[in-house]
């Protein structure tokens, strides 16, 4: 994909190349860490699971640092190179500001079925290539975001390459990664996932907006599948479900955009959850109760704007009544010189005593 903001952009490129594929650990195959502008970052290939069937690549912040306090504004672009014919390399272009609660953004780049075919010119000789260009700047233009896109082209994709080796694959620490302490267990326990656990297909079409986000939170928190494995199927359907509403709802749902029903209804949900459903779910706990307390920061808010309006307002009279001093001030000085002036060399008299004359 060729976007004309992109060579407006000071992008820096890290190329990973992924030897020896089929005998990587493909649950936890992630790059090396390296530096873009003084911060540190890996690539995250999508775990290649049984109950995943696509491709999808994370940009993930590397550094340790505190769950909250901290933020990166980040313009980048990932992509898969197609090493048979560039023009077909495909790439995703976003902007995303990461903080503690969004250390990694990906999407979906192609099925694995496309990926594992040589032919297609993804995976040759057991190679795969991926690109990462960052840029870290608040200052850079703005990039529009498809979250959501189908591929696209960028026929100047891998012509310059900084390639790293991908030996180094040694597991993100979880408050690196900011996953939970299971993240650095194994998660070889593969052997029940999401799909076996629960009938995904039998959900509507509203909650199968669930599906990927429930899977990417099963990968970084497998006690989550492990919790529910004595469960019923049916008690197995509600638990996700309801998690899967809970994770929908923070995802999509904007700030400005909170109604005290939305809050209600959160913390019905919410509430459900953390009583019934068996979930440790501390690692959701703090986002959850941050959306719960949007009703009285958007009070604060709209406090602070009257007050703010008020400031505005009492300044603009200020400033009017202040031009309207000085510009009596300056008549005053006009009027003060004219008296001066007239009164020099006058003599009063009494204007009531008679006039009168002299006999001498």
């Amino acid at each position: 994909m060729v976007n004309d903001l992109t060579t407006s952009v000071d992008f820096e490129k890290f190329t990973w190349r992924i030897e020896d594929f089929s005998k990587q650990n493909l649950m936890k195959l992630r790059s090396k860490p390296f530096k873009i502008r003084g911060c540190t970052w890996r690539i995250l290939v999508y775990p290649l699971r049984r109950d995943v069937n696509h491709f999808s690549v994370y940009l993930m912040v590397a550094d340790s640092l505190p769950p909250y306090g901290w933020s990166r504004n980040t313009f980048f672009k990932l992509a898969l190179i197609n090493q048979v014919d560039r023009k077909k390399s495909i790439a995703k272009e976003t902007q995303q500001k990461f903080n503690g609660g969004y250390r990694s953004w990906g999407s979906f780049f192609l099925n694995l079925s496309d990926f594992h075919d040589h032919k297609q010119g993804y995976l040759v000789r057991n190679t795969c290539i991926i690109e990462a260009h960052i840029c870290v700047s608040d200052l850079a233009p703005k990039i529009q975001v498809h979250p959501n896109c189908s591929p696209t082209h960028d026929s100047q994709l891998g012509d310059q390459a900084t390639e790293s080796s991908s030996d180094d694959r040694d597991t993100i620490s979880p408050r690196t990664s900011g996953s939970s302490a299971a993240e650095g267990e194994a998660r070889g326990s593969n052997s029940l996932t999401l799909r076996e656990l629960i009938d995904l297909e039998s959900l509507g079409a509203e909650e199968e907006a669930f599906i990927p986000l429930l899977e990417e939170v099963c990968i970084w928190h497998p006690n989550l599948i492990q919790c529910q494995r004595e469960r019923t199927p049916r008690f197995r359907q509600w638990a996700f479900t309801s998690l899967g509403q809970v994770l929908h709802f923070l995802k999509t749902k904007k700030a400005k955009d909170m109604s005290e029903e939305d809050i209600k209804h959160l913390h019905g949900l919410w509430k459900e959850l953390v009583r019934s459903s068996g979930f440790d779910l501390a690692w959701l706990e703090p986002y959850v109760q941050s959306a719960l307390g949007l009703k009285d920061y958007m009070e604060r808010a709209k406090q602070l704007k009257k007050l703010k309006d008020n400031v505005v307002a009492v300044e603009i009279r200020m400033q009017r009544l202040r031009g309207e001093l000085a510009a009596a001030e300056r008549e005053f000085e006009v009027a003060r010189k004219g008296l001066s002036e007239v009164r020099r060399g006058f003599q009063e008299m009494d204007l009531n005593a008679a006039i009168g004359y002299a006999m001498f």
